[in-house]
């Protein structure tokens, strides 16, 4: 979810995507009997249980810090992420990011120069406060029922830069989850930023559309280990990619974004603002 980036679907060697490819791996999803801080508990590929290490539920009225933060970034094209309780707030039980039109009293802190965006958006990240390398990542989440270009929402992970920076984006490694664009309401893009040895120069992204429907709730899941990062939507297998190369042997934090789109996904002002992503809740295991 880099936020410069146009809209980009590009399918490469090393990844599996095929629906019948969901009955196949289904034995690594299997109930295993009780439960713990995360509820019911599944099978890890290769034998035993996944593990809870998070739980966050947004239950109260407002972030946890132990966890989380706002971020203040520039974003796409003339949008800043700030911390605004138009932008980022807790409360029914669920994360709010909104992307507003702004004001004139509204400044972009992360601007050199301090001056006005055009849109206002919101962006919370565990950087910081919390990361992991390998496991199983949940979200149920909801995108406001809105048709045309304009907005991009995403849950996605970034490496955590506290344990080094080895290389530059996108061989730094990114793993999106989930990413959704108006003017596509129909469909969720899982986007994965790595490096192969035939593109050592430009990286190489893997994705898949798999259908969804703006409006409602779905979940969002990775199962993430040392040779296989797979992506479901609702609990079916969307995409499937053997690891190589170094990328996605680190840790990762967790984002959640609320922006305008870039590109085919443009903001053109067909779509009213603001527009608004939810999240139930998140969880991990390892």
């Amino acid at each position: 979810m880099r936020p410069s980036r146009p809209v980009l679907v590009v399918a490469v060697a090393l990844v599996v995507l095929v629906a019948g490819v969901g009955v196949a791996l289904w034995a690594t999803r299997e109930r295993i009997e009780g439960s713990d801080e995360c509820g019911k508990r599944f099978a890890k590929p290769g034998g035993g249980a996944w593990e809870c290490t998070l739980v966050e539920d947004f239950s109260g009225d407002r972030l946890d810090p132990d966890t989380w933060k706002v971020s203040e970034v520039v974003g796409t094209d003339d949008l800043c992420a700030v911390d605004d309780p138009r932008t980022v707030s807790v409360a029914d039980g669920s994360l709010r990011l909104s992307v507003l039109r702004t004001d004139a009293a509204t400044t972009c802190p992360a601007r050199a120069d301090g001056s006005r965006a055009s849109y206002a958006s919101g962006w919370v990240t565990s950087y910081g406060r919390w990361s992991q390398k390998y496991g199983r990542f949940e979200a149920r989440i909801k995108v406001q029922d809105v048709d045309g270009p304009g907005v991009h929402e995403a849950f996605w992970l970034w490496p955590d830069v506290r344990y080094g920076a080895d290389k530059p984006w996108p061989q730094s490694g990114e793993i999106d989850i989930m990413e959704t664009y108006s003017h596509q309401p129909d469909r969720v893009i899982p986007f994965l930023h790595y490096e192969a040895g035939e593109k050592p120069n430009n990286g190489v992204n893997t994705a898949w559309g798999c259908e969804t429907t703006r409006g409602e709730w779905h979940t969002y899941t990775l199962e993430w280990t040392a040779e296989r990062l797979e992506i479901l939507v609702d609990g079916d297998t969307c995409l499937v990619n053997n690891v190589s190369g170094d990328a996605f042997h680190k840790r990762f934090i967790i984002c959640f974004t609320q922006f305008t789109g870039t590109g085919a996904n443009a903001y053109d002002g067909r779509v009213a603002l603001p527009v608004t992503m939810e999240v139930d809740w998140v969880k991990a295991w390892r």
